[in-house]
Parts: structure tokens; sequence; C-alpha cells
């Protein structure tokens, strides 16, 4: 017969599970002996459970014998559907007291159902690789207070509680590790203990992808600084885009067994960083090639806040900053002035200066050929070609953005990205090298050709003096220049690509070939090479974007938009003296502007043209968007 609810009282129960008892062992279901549990009764009475009875959970208890006679089809304690059961009840209740921590714990319960604890284990078939009882005892299970001593001796335990049951080999890398020392020999309660990689409940297996992904903002929740400058470097801008091949936190300094930098047996100390480095990069992998000497003095946390410990670094990215900063700011006030100046002349009625061709038999229906097809050709490569190095370029460059993870994945990855980038560089040079040669080679064959005249691309004084004149037109102090061949902004245009070809093309060059950079020069150079990319980059697409198409589009004589010279190759007569009248009048006295007039384009080609140009423009001013919200969130 059941006992009585006296004889099934706590008490009756520890006068035989006392831990102060001999141990029990009863026959499992295996049929082997296996010792039963004994309860700490003061652990017990200190424990959240402490109210309980202990038939509250060992519901299939009926009696107090030495053999335990079990109700059939009651299942043995559950801790699962106890507390699911008690948020039932709370909830209809609505008792706020409880509700809460009441609802933490069914969240928590949700998390585990999930984890990779709750998977069947290979060794245990039918049990999950761990329970809560495991971890939490529940016999003695308390949280203490936040902030109270017990508190810190509960955290401190948590390696111990992981470590002895079932990750033994784990909990003797920690304990050697700067963690473990942190905690235990400096009683710094910050330090991580297992919980704050691995989570208390939603414990994932560490070799998937969410993991590794996870584990490096997990870090960054006390490394913040360490975290922010890795995901300017090209192994945190792939894993920002959702990525996990490259380097992670754990890749280079360990998992369990963090060692401090200075450490002789830590994987970054300098005495064994190459080798740490060559676990990725050899030429076991596709496409790697093995880390060479100038890898142990690159600084995957530099930045260029410090100038007493990155000095390169500070330096180019001061010098970049200022270049930002007086192009965009001369620039930019150039295109305000001039919309300013065109918008009020037009609505002060005063006309543009007129050039008098009286007496000249013109046939005002002809155009003027500016530019040959093969310019037309090469600018529509060189157009395609930098929006493709600027989408893939931004990209990786602001991979925290919400958007750059969807181009990522849109093109296959960012490998994939990566070869797109290099393929467009490639392009991106090899057409500006044979444009250099074919415009030196014919100049240098050019007997008569003035290399400071009026159609000479290289800067001169009249130059100098057409910019002094604009600003003088902007403020009303003078008439607007008369503009020879090629005006001064359009010559700054040209040799802007001299510069950045130059500058992106050899520090792109030296970070697409590591192991050959490493090989000659200090890993510096590629912290150094990043900075004047990426920044060299954004000033060329941000420019590209806002004052070249202001230049020649977006001004007001311009508009509508686009302007299609570059893609028809001719312009109206009456367009061309009023871009360029100092050159129409030296043909006009020469008699030679007969000879450069040809037919209007068709209105197919016209219409063609206006498509693609508008097609360019609004990608453009995409890739603007993108590239702004990208610099905003970064």
């Amino acid at each position: 017969m059941p006992a009585s609810a006296a004889d099934l009282a706590n008490a009756g129960c520890l006068t035989c599970h006392d831990s102060n008892r001999d141990k029990i062992a009863v026959i499992g279901p295996d049929g082997k002996r296996r010792a039963v549990e004994h309860v700490d009764g003061r652990a017990f009475g200190r424990s959240i459970h402490s109210d309980l009875q202990c038939v509250a959970c060992h519901k299939e208890i009926v009696d107090s014998q030495a053999s335990h006679k079990k109700l059939p089809g009651v299942a043995g304690p559950n801790c699962v559907t106890c507390h699911e059961a008690l948020w039932e009840v709370e909830k209809k209740n609505r008792r706020n007291g409880e509700t809460q921590r009441l609802k933490l714990v069914v969240d928590n319960i949700e998390a585990y159902r999930k984890s990779f604890h709750a998977a069947p284990d290979k060794d245990r078939p039918g049990k999950p690789k761990a329970y809560c009882e495991d971890c939490h005892s529940s016999h003695r299970f308390n949280v203490p207070p936040a902030d109270s001593p017990r508190r810190t001796a509960w955290h401190r335990s948590v390696p111990e509680t992981c470590g002895n049951k079932c990750h033994e080999d784990q909990l003797e890398a920690y304990a050697a590790s700067i963690h473990a020392e942190e905690l235990t020999n400096k009683g710094n309660v910050k330090s991580a203990v297992c919980t704050d990689c691995h989570s208390a409940h939603s414990v994932v297996n560490t070799s998937t992808t969410l993991f590794k992904l996870g584990n490096v903002n997990t870090c960054g929740t006390c490394h913040e600084k360490q975290l922010r400058s890795y995901s300017d470097t090209y192994h945190g801008q792939v894993n920002r885009l959702g990525y996990a091949y490259t380097a992670k936190c754990a890749d280079c300094h360990d998992s369990h067994g963090v060692r401090a930098v200075d450490d002789p047996k830590s994987k970054v100390h300098p005495s064994r960083r190459l080798k740490t480095c060559q676990t990725c990069h050899n030429d076991k992998k596709p496409g790697m090639h093995p880390a060479t000497a100038g890898y142990v003095s690159f600084g995957p946390h530099a930045h260029a806040g410090d100038f007493a410990k990155y000095p390169q670094m500070w330096l180019a990215s001061k010098f970049m900053i200022a270049l930002l900063i007086f192009v965009f700011a001369f620039f930019w006030t150039h295109s305000g002035l001039w919309y300013y100046r065109e918008w009020k002349d037009r609505k002060d009625g005063k006309a543009p200066p007129r050039i008098d061709t009286k007496g000249l038999a013109i046939d005002e229906s002809k155009h003027f050929q500016r530019f040959s097809a093969g310019w037309r050709v090469a600018h529509l490569i060189f157009a395609l070609v930098t929006m493709t190095l600027i989408l893939t370029g931004t990209t990786a460059l602001y991979a925290e953005s919400a958007w750059a993870p969807w181009v990522a994945k849109a093109v296959g990855g960012p490998r994939v990205l990566g070869y797109i980038h290099r393929v467009a560089a490639f392009l991106f040079v090899g057409m500006f090298l044979i444009h250099f040669v074919y415009v030196m080679q014919k100049l240098l064959r050019d007997r008569s050709f003035r290399w400071f005249g009026s159609d000479s691309l290289i800067p001169n004084w009249k130059d100098l003096a057409d910019c002094w004149g604009m600003f003088k037109w902007f403020v009303g102090r003078g008439p607007r220049p008369l503009f020879d061949r090629w005006t001064y902004f359009e010559k700054f245009d040209y040799w802007a690509v001299f510069w950045g070809v130059n500058i992106i093309g050899w520090s792109g060059l030296m970070l697409a070939f590591p192991h050959v950079t490493a090989t000659y020069l200090p890993g510096w150079v590629f912290n150094v090479a990043t900075v004047i990319h990426g920044e060299e980059a954004f000033l060329a697409a941000v420019f590209l974007f806002t004052v070249h198409f202001f230049n020649n589009h977006f001004r007001p004589d311009k508009l509508p938009p686009p302007d299609v010279v570059m893609f028809t190759g001719t312009q109206s007569l009456a367009e061309f003296r009023r871009d360029h009248p100092a050159q129409y009048q030296q043909l006009v006295d020469s008699g030679e502007l007969a000879k450069r007039l040809v037919d209007a384009p068709s209105p197919a080609m016209h219409k063609g043209s206006v498509i693609l140009g508008l097609a360019l423009i609004g990608i453009g001013l995409v890739l603007l968007i993108l590239i702004g919200i990208g610099f905003a969130g970064s």
C-alpha cells in the first residue's frame, strides 16, 4: 500500500539518501548495479528547490521501502515538463512575482532543445549529450544574486562544471590560459569562462559556420577595439560578409588555451607567429601559398589611432584624410558655386557669352567631332570596369553594412567577389597601359605637337588662370573664362586616373600577392596598403559619382542629363561654342572648323546613347548610395 504523506516527506527520504549515509546501489535498466546519487541536506536547503518535496519531482515513487514500488506509466523526474507546467500555471494566475524568472527558464528550455547538447548521444542511445541535471544538479542548484560573493564563486565554478564531467581536455587547456589566470589568480570575474563563449543553453556545434561567425562577436564583447581592427582586415571583412573560412580569433590565439601575446607558448608570440600563419597560408590549400617572413610583423589589430605603436599606419591615414578633405572641399565648393552662378544668371536673364559667326558659311545642323571611336570605346570600358571595381571593392570595404552580404552572396561568395575584382583590376590597368603607350608613341612622332599647347592635356598657366577666373565668375567679379580644347577640370579628371592607378594599383598588387610582398617587405606594409587602397578607392568613387557627374551631366546648362558626347563623339555647334569657346574661335580663325564638322547622330544613335548614359548614371548613383550607407555605418 502507498505510504502516508508523512512517510514520503523530505525527512523520510533523507534517512536513506542523505550524503552522510552509506551509498545505495540498485540494478539499472542494463542489469548492472549503479550508485544512487546522495543528497547533501544542507546544500539542498540553500537551493532554489528547497521548498519542494522530493515526490514533487519523483512522482513515480509511492512508498518508502528500500526497493521503491513505482506507479506504472509515470515518468521519473523531468526538469523540462515540470518547469513548463509551472509556467502555464503562472500565466493563468498572472502572479508577476515569479513570472519573469519562470519565463527565463522556459526560454532557456527552448534554446536547449535546439542546442548541440540536446542532440542524441551515440555512446548512450536514447540519451542526449547533456541534460539539465548534468550542469545544474537539481538538489543543490541556485543562482546567487548578482554582484554577491556567492555569485562570484558560482561563476568561477563554471569551467569545472563543464570540464570535470565531459570536457576534460578543454578544461586542462583552459587552466593554462590567460582567461583562467585572470579568473583564479587575479580575481577578475569578467574573465571568460565556458558559458561566455559557448552560452549556457543555446550551445551549438563548434564546427558549424554559425558558431564560428558568432564566436568572433563573442570575443568582441570583451575585446571591442580588437574586434574593430580585425574587422578592417581581409580576414575580418570575409567574416563580416558571413563566411568563416578566413582566420578568426581562435585560429590565431587558440580557443581554450589562449595565452598572452608575450607568453613564449602563445600561438601569436613572435617566435611562433609564422608557424601559426602557415597553418592556413600553405601550399596544401588550393590557391594559397606558404606564409613568408613579413607575415610576422603584420599587425592584425593595427589601427591608425596610435602613432607610438603603429606610426606608418598613422601617417598613411592622416595623409589620406588630408587628401580627402582637400579634394572634396575644393571640388564640392567648386560645384556648388558653379550651380549657384548659372542658376542666378538664368534667373537674372543673363545670356552666356556669344561668338560672332556673322559672315561664316556654317551649317548649324552639323556637329563638331570631339572624340574618335577609340576614345569612346575606351571610356565605356573604363566606366564599366570602374563600376565593377567599386561594387566588388566596397562590398569588402563595408562588409559590415546591411547590403554587402547580399552582394557577396549574389556573386557566389567572397572568393568569387575577389576573382571578379582582380579580373576587373587587370582589365583596368591593361586599358590604362594601352592608352598610355598609344598616346605617347603618337605624341613622340608628332614633331609639331606642343607639350604645353592648347591641344595638350598637360596642365599649363592658362589652366591656373581659368580656375581663378571661374571662382571670380562664381562670385560675380568677372566674366566666365573662355575654355580651350581641355578645361582644367577635365585635365584633373584625366591625371587623377594616373594617380589612382598607381596608388590603388600598387597597393592592391601587394595585397593580392601577400607571400611575394612579405618575402621582401615587412608586414606593416600590408596595414599601410590596406589603408591607402581603401581610402583612395573611396576618394575615386565619391569624386566620380559627385564631381565628375556634376561637371558633365548635372550642372544647369547640361540638364536634363545625360551629356552624350562621350557616346556619340559629337557636339552640336551651339554646345561646342558654349563649352570650348577658345578652341572654337581658334578653329574659326585658322579655317579648320569645317574640316571637323560631321553629320548629327541619327535619332536611333542619339536615343541609344541617352539610354546608355542614363543607365550608367543610375548605376553610379546607386553605388554612391551604397557607399554612403557603408560609410555612415563604419
